[in-house]
């Protein structure tokens, strides 16, 4: 679940973490009282969840009330478009106003889990202000690490090392080690999947600040988190997949045209890999679980077809702990509750798959049977082709 950066201020500030002051304004009106209330320059941001604002004209620096109202004025209701919204944009309902600060230098710090290693790393670097993904692939050895051991956590030499490493001189070393633990400890303690601060400013007057901040947390942890499930806002997020969510339903808006049910992530991902391989692409991410019945299949079915891009569905389940036939039975009755009006290849595989096949076969439904999955994937290419 990701949540604004005003939003991801306010839960690193509880933790320790240095940020600036500011205040939200759905208003501009609102925008001109927290600049008085601020005094000098302040920075009006958008929210939205989405980063680059800055290039897409979300954020502009002003240096009275009057210029702050007038900047709210232009970014609220903007759709703004940065190279993570897509050609669309993304409307703006509110603006972050930020007391302005007099940077000396611009930093990067973030922490993300290696899967490959099952660790947490820090990574810090002195090109802030970038997209580090730009840093990695230019210029790696620019990009700082810090492996840590989940049996011990952060260690106090660690955050030094850190510190210094970032250039970072005198009582700055003492704020950056300060910094980067309790940065960790918000990590930790909120169960997040990414915690990045882009930039980390030393200011003019020697002190570290979270100058942006982006925090993501574990969707399977959230129910250890009742406040931070409070910050969700589904007017960010695609509505399919608020919708999906409903039902929990693992969904994933794609940009291609056929729709996918699957079960299981390491299936649907072969799935999504064979549609391509046979020169078309998935719409969607769906792993229905284990569990499948008819109204969990009707309400994928629902999800899937609501998708206007989606010229044919391929569904494809494989029976271990679930039964082929009863998957059948619930795909029929789904299928005799509602209408679909794009093609529809199943192929089923596994415990009962043959019992499952003659279910789907006498139900005198339009559907093509497949018994192999590249069977499958040809088939509903084809069918997509012919609708277009």
């Amino acid at each position: 679940m990701k949540i604004h950066e005003y939003q991801a201020k306010e839960v690193l500030k509880t933790f320790g973490v240095p940020v600036p002051k500011g205040g939200l304004a759905t208003t501009p009106e609102e925008a001109e009282q927290i600049a008085k209330d601020l005094g000098g320059t302040v920075v009006v941001k958008a929210q939205i969840h989405a980063g680059g604002r800055g290039k897409g004209g979300g954020v502009k620096v002003v240096k009275n009330p009057e210029e702050a109202k007038q900047a709210a004025s232009d970014i609220l209701g903007m759709d703004l478009i940065t190279p993570q919204t897509g050609p669309g944009g993304q409307k703006v309902k509110f603006v972050w106003v930020e007391e302005g600060t007099d940077i000396d230098r611009e930093l990067y710090l973030g922490i993300v889990l290696d899967r490959a290693q099952s660790r947490l790393v820090i990574m810090a670097s002195q090109a802030g202000g970038m997209n580090i993904e730009e840093v990695a692939a230019t210029t790696p050895e620019k990009i700082l690490k810090e492996v840590i051991h989940p049996g011990v956590g952060l260690l106090p030499f660690q955050a030094r090392r850190l510190a210094m490493d970032l250039g970072l001189e005198g009582d700055q070393i003492k704020q950056g080690v300060a910094f980067i633990s309790a940065l960790y400890k918000a990590y930790v303690a909120t169960d997040c999947s990414l915690a990045e601060i882009n930039p980390l400013v030393v200011s003019k007057q020697g002190d570290v600040l979270a100058l942006d901040a982006k925090l993501n947390f574990d969707d399977n942890a959230l129910y250890r988190h009742p406040d931070l499930l409070a910050l969700r806002d589904t007017d960010e997020e695609d509505p399919l997949e608020v919708e999906a969510s409903e039902f929990a339903l693992n969904y994933i808006k794609l940009d291609g045209e056929v729709g996918c049910m699957v079960n299981g992530a390491g299936l649907a991902m072969a799935t999504m890999d064979i549609i391509k391989h046979a020169g078309s692409s998935p719409a969607n991410f769906l792993d229905v679980g284990g569990g499948t019945n008819v109204e969990r299949v009707k309400n994928a079915f629902q999800i899937l077809t609501s998708d206007k891009d989606v010229k044919a569905v391929l569904i494809n389940i494989f029976g271990g702990i679930v039964r082929c036939d009863l998957v059948a039975e619930g795909v029929v009755a789904a299928l005799k509750s509602m209408t679909i009006d794009v093609p529809l290849v199943i192929r089923l595989q596994g415990t009962n798959a043959e019992e499952g096949a003659k279910i789907l076969e006498n139900s005198g439904l339009e559907f093509t049977v497949a018994r192999r999955l590249q069977e499958a994937a040809e088939g509903v290419v084809k069918a997509v082709k012919g609708a277009a």
